[in-house]
């Protein structure tokens, strides 16, 4: 397979967030505009390069790799490997970490995606005068969770912590690739390539994926809509909601639990203030790797706006 070559080169940093090392994915001037993204569930930073490429102004993008992901460090207990624990209040504090390191007196655009949208939405209603503006990619949020299946989630949650979870390793990096292309069939061979190579790592014997397999740990926690609408309520901050047209969203929400009613779950959304929608076709769930000129047009015109 040939790989995707980039248009505007990315500088690698790493930092300290809150006693972890992390890294950045950084493109553009450092006196140009802030743009902040972050990415979702077993992604990493370098996933927004082809949005990038296709900005058509200059920005100053950051975009770290979430703790447990891409190259950024696993949180250990004590200096024990131990079973490492991955809490949602945690990335808020990491990118209120990221937010007092880059920009600690102006307010930033912010774009997530899928769990890093949730983290954007959730963030922006916590710390509303940090945030100019949001652009949430494909984070619905998940499915209320029942209070009487607390004791479920917790019984699942004791069995995992005893048998570790692994992630497989791969023989080569067009195997990566093709893992890639399974989950996003949309995903063209030169970009999977490039994609590869960040998700990945060599290792004696083959290929392995840049991700804390305790990320499939089950949360004991259940999602509670009602926290998150209240953040969501309180956001100050013009929300862009951007929904692919092919998302596989609903099938996955479907698959976790009853049959969803996917134009009546979007209504939880009524409660932010300041709330535009719109659907990009011929895009799935990873709709930044499928139409990223369409959403870096949206992007800019969003930021612009407001």
């Amino acid at each position: 397979m040939n790989t995707y070559i980039p248009v505007k080169k990315h500088e690698s940093r790493f930092i300290d967030l809150r006693g972890l090392r992390t890294h950045l994915h950084c493109w553009g001037p450092e006196d140009a505009p802030l743009l902040v993204m972050v990415h979702g569930w077993m992604d990493v930073g370098a996933s927004y390069q082809f949005v990038v490429d296709a900005l058509e102004n200059d920005y100053r993008v950051i975009a770290p790799d979430w703790r447990g992901f891409g190259l950024s460090d696993w949180p250990v207990a004590q200096g024990s490997p131990g079973i490492r624990s991955y809490w949602f209040p945690d990335y808020l504090a990491d990118l209120d970490a990221l937010l007092d390191h880059f920009s600690p007196n102006e307010a930033v655009n912010l774009v997530g995606h899928s769990m890093g949208g949730n983290i954007a939405m959730v963030y922006a209603g916590v710390r509303p005068q940090r945030i100019q503006s949001v652009v949430n990619l494909e984070g619905f949020g998940m499915l209320d969770s029942p209070s009487e299946k607390a004791p479920k989630r917790y019984g699942t949650w004791l069995d995992e912590i005893k048998a570790p979870k692994a992630l497989r390793t791969y023989a080569s990096l067009e195997e990566v690739a093709r893992r890639l292309q399974k989950t996003n069939h949309r995903l063209v061979d030169e970009k999977a390539m490039y994609l590869a190579q960040f998700w990945s790592k060599a290792e004696q014997g083959g290929y392995s994926l840049l991700g804390d397999a305790a990320h499939k740990i089950m949360n004991p926690i259940g999602y509670r809509l009602a926290e998150a609408q209240a953040c969501w309520a309180n956001i100050a901050a013009p929300v862009l909601h951007v929904e692919a047209k092919q998302t596989e969203a609903g099938l996955w929400l479907s698959r976790a639990g009853e049959p969803v009613d996917f134009d009546a779950f979007r209504t939880r959304f009524e409660c932010v203030p300041n709330w535009k929608s719109v659907i990009v076709d011929n895009a799935g769930h990873m709709v930044h790797h499928d139409q990223p000129e369409v959403l870096a047009t949206l992007i800019e015109s969003h930021i612009k706006s407001h």
